[in-house]
């Protein structure tokens, strides 16, 4: 499955990536919201996994635009933040998230989400 993970910190976005990598997907990484628009538009992935929190463009205002993008009406996203407060979840389920995850993640458990979404 091709994955777009998109946070602000390095060191995340590498275990992030050598997670799903060595589960077998294929992963595109960015930086900010605004960098993982033009990478969704470019490769088209199956699947997202944004931060909530980033310079540029937020997990939030991300999620909202690709909802507009007509490739990204269906694509599942999954917000990985730190957040736990139900107003933010709630406004991450208005902009069209599928899922939020909290971080430190575990892995087994990012991994059986991503399975699930599979589908």
């Amino acid at each position: 499955m091709k994955i777009l993970a998109i946070d602000d910190t390095a060191t995340l976005r590498t275990l992030l990536s050598h997670c799903l990598r060595d589960a077998g997907h294929e992963v595109v990484e960015a930086e900010n919201g605004a960098d993982g628009m033009a990478k969704f538009e470019a490769c088209q992935p199956q699947l997202v996994i944004t931060d909530l929190n980033m310079p540029v463009m937020d997990g939030i205002e991300f999620t909202r635009a690709c909802r507009e993008h007509p490739d990204g009406q269906a694509t599942p996203i999954v917000i990985l933040t730190t957040e736990t407060g139900a107003d933010l979840k709630s406004e991450g389920r208005r902009a069209g998230a599928t899922a939020w995850m909290v971080k430190p993640f575990v892995p087994d458990t990012l991994l059986a989400l991503v399975a699930q979404l599979d589908r």
